[in-house]
């Protein structure tokens, strides 16, 4: 068995200009977690976090702790609010987006099956993103971490001998 306590970890903070923005704690691998993830989050208020995506391998569920704000989903959006357990499987019924829209700030868990390769889609921008060596949250090196527009797709045999 593995513990931390999240007050002895340090916040990893992401700041993308006035709209996008939060701050993490990986829990699951500060505790040498290697098959769910869990990170706790904290959204200020008026802040969104990451872009609007789903995950081809990961599903993620969320759990909020404390605050209020809104989860865009592939049926529209939801209000959120402490206690409320949201499942979000793999796959574009996953698809996601935390946004802080209250006065307060917003905690709350996101836990993630870790499976390795793993692909993201991020339909507002029509962008792919491919990863592998370390499945999303997890800390360590990638051997592959790109992300590429559709529209820049190749076919199968371009660059290669026939």
């Amino acid at each position: 068995m593995n513990r931390v306590n999240a007050d002895g970890l340090d916040w990893e903070e992401t700041d993308r200009g006035e709209s996008v923005g939060s701050r993490r704690k990986k829990l699951a691998a500060a505790a040498g977690g290697e098959d769910l993830g869990c990170s706790l989050y904290e959204l200020p208020a008026g802040k969104r976090a990451w872009p609007y995506h789903h995950h081809a391998g990961n599903a993620e569920p969320l759990y909020v702790l404390a605050g209020e704000g809104t989860l865009r989903h592939a049926d529209g959006t939801s209000p959120l609010r402490a206690g409320d357990y949201v499942t979000l499987p793999a796959g574009e019924d996953g698809a996601h987006r935390v946004v802080n829209d209250s006065a307060g700030a917003l905690r709350y868990l996101m836990v993630s099956t870790m499976r390795d390769p793993e692909v993201l889609v991020y339909p507002d921008s029509d962008k792919v993103g491919a990863m592998a060596g370390a499945a999303p949250g997890e800390n360590g090196e990638r051997d592959v971490d790109a992300y590429f527009r559709r529209g820049d797709a190749v076919d199968y045999w371009d660059g290669e001998e026939e």
